[in-house]
């Protein structure tokens, strides 16, 4: 069993998410999109979808980095 990095819960059915060369713990899709998802850095929700980078910065969609002052992105629908 391993402990999830975020609750601290010991589970059996743990997992193991590698990125950027760190190895991360979670018992749960909860707590892996606490620690890993980006935050739009307009609304600051958590973007748990695609959203859109713009020269560095992370926006949960076209709105968000609209109202941050970036040009030429357009949500797809």
């Amino acid at each position: 069993m391993a402990r999830c990095e975020v609750c601290g819960n010991e589970y059996g059915m743990s997992f193991e998410v590698h990125a950027q060369g760190a190895v991360h713990v979670f018992d749960c899709f909860a707590c892996a999109i606490h620690r890993m998802a980006p935050i739009c850095e307009h609304c600051r929700c958590r973007i748990i979808g695609q959203g859109v980078e713009v020269e560095g910065h992370w926006y949960c969609g076209a709105h968000c980095s609209r109202a941050e002052g970036r040009v030429g992105i357009v949500d797809k629908v």
